[in-house]
């Protein structure tokens, strides 16, 4: 009898040590899902909106060499993203009549002009494509045309003057003797762009994990300068759905064997653990800030 007792008691407590670890399973899992599960929904929630045309950080640029500004200033853009679906549009020739044509990180132009067009007249460049960049500086300076402007993001004790980062003093060596005008983002201005994905997501940055891309800073810089963009080869925010049957294509049109696109976007998205780009939130956001400020997307056009 006493031996049954202790089987009884013993059943009780495995059956109460499993229902407290379905609990705090359940529980993590709830916490964890507040912060990131259909991330991008939270767009749809924004907790406001900024007006970019009266942004007050609409400086914050620090010349690499010299005392000059960050004066460009232009009516008509094309944002030629560096996304797989510029590949076979012959865009390039309009790109190239475009009053400012703007690139990102070490995306290419030679072998690529039939679609991508020649012309570059500002470069935004990731910390993180510093190196691939001075790689390819001889290209990119032989290629150029007028005096084109780069500027660089990235953690302000990488990048910024101030710190004197190993990044800054990299772009300082390669920068030298060019004549492009370059620039570095201000530790300010690094968290204003910081607190704007706030506001217009609703998520902060850091407790939500998330790494703003290169596309996200290119745009409001873009914002800032032109009258009108028109962006070449990116995709709607519903595009990587699964009702829609994407097709495969690589992330990147200059790597053909590089990782799919829509792969990279819904990895990224869904992330739980690490730090990760939110590319379908920041369609999202670009999707309403096309409504207000004259941007057009082409190859897809939406």
């Amino acid at each position: 009898e006493r031996q049954g007792q202790q089987s009884h008691r013993m059943v009780i407590l495995v059956a109460a040590f499993i229902l407290m670890t379905l609990l705090i399973f359940c529980g993590s899992n709830n916490v964890i899902e507040e912060v990131y599960s259909n991330f991008h929904v939270a767009v749809n929630n924004a907790a406001g909106a900024t007006n970019l045309k009266k942004w007050p950080w609409k400086g914050g640029y620090v010349p690499v060499h010299g005392n000059k500004n960050m004066s460009l200033r232009c009516h008509h853009c094309a944002l030629v993203t560096s996304s797989s679906h510029v590949l076979g549009t012959g865009a390039g020739a309009e790109i190239d009549r475009t009053e400012c044509v703007i690139r990102m990180n070490d995306a290419p132009t030679l072998g690529f002009e039939a679609d991508v067009g020649n012309h570059t007249s500002l470069r935004v460049i990731a910390h993180s494509s510093v190196f691939r960049v001075a790689r390819k500086m001889p290209e990119f300076l032989h290629r150029a045309v007028g005096n084109p402007v780069i500027i660089f993001w990235g953690p302000p004790n990488k990048i910024g003057k101030e710190a004197n980062g190993s990044l800054y003093r990299l772009i300082q060596r390669v920068m030298a003797y060019s004549k492009l005008s370059c620039f570095t983002i201000t530790a300010t201005k690094m968290r204003r762009f910081d607190n704007l994905f706030h506001t217009e997501t609703g998520r902060d940055r850091q407790k939500s994990h998330s790494w703003l891309s290169t596309g996200w800073f290119t745009m409001v810089i873009a914002i800032e300068i032109c009258d009108n963009i028109k962006v070449y080869g990116m995709v709607p925010p519903s595009h990587c759905g699964k009702q829609t049957g994407a097709k495969k294509v690589p992330y990147h049109y200059y790597k053909p064997r590089g990782p799919d696109e829509c792969v990279t976007y819904t990895q990224h998205e869904s992330s739980r653990r690490g730090n990760h780009h939110r590319f379908i939130t920041e369609k999202q956001v670009f999707a309403r800030w096309a409504k207000h400020y004259n941007i057009t997307f082409v190859h897809p056009t939406w």
